[in-house]
């Protein structure tokens, strides 16, 4: 989806460490650290892996696919830029990658919502340079 107007959300600032993260979202791929020492998949991105300390690391495409783990759905903006989106859903997700991420969930009633329910990544492009992941229901794995 492409983004018309103005945006006027804040922004990520990617680091040196964050940067393929944000590349991918842009070419509508999910991508997450995998230490290149002991090969344990992170997220979010940073230099350095918790398990083993070390600072080799690759990119690996993930499935997009995991379950709620929680959600809060949000009734006060923190920022005028989300004002008009009110209310909405935050969830944490279990990837399938056996990490969690957070994103934003759409298309599921507030009497429907619960955890395991199966979710899957979707990418939307708010403005130029910049796509961002957001949670739909979707097939387990």
């Amino acid at each position: 989806m492409s983004a018309t107007g103005t945006y006027n959300k804040l922004v990520p600032e990617p680091t040196p460490h964050s940067a393929p993260y944000w590349e991918g979202l842009n070419r509508g791929k999910l991508l997450l650290q995998k230490c290149g020492g002991c090969g344990e998949i992170r997220h979010y991105p940073r230099p350095m892996c918790p398990s083993c300390h070390s600072m080799e690391v690759e990119w690996v495409e993930a499935s997009g696919r995991g379950v709620i783990h929680s959600w809060t759905i949000t009734h006060h903006a923190f920022h005028p830029g989300v004002r008009d989106d009110l209310p909405y859903t935050l969830a944490t997700v279990d990837l399938e990658e056996g990490v969690r991420m957070l994103a934003q969930l759409r298309g599921v009633p507030d009497d429907k919502l619960r955890i395991g329910l199966p979710v899957r990544v979707e990418f939307e492009t708010v403005k130029e340079g910049l796509t961002l992941p957001y949670l739909v229901p979707g097939e387990p794995a």
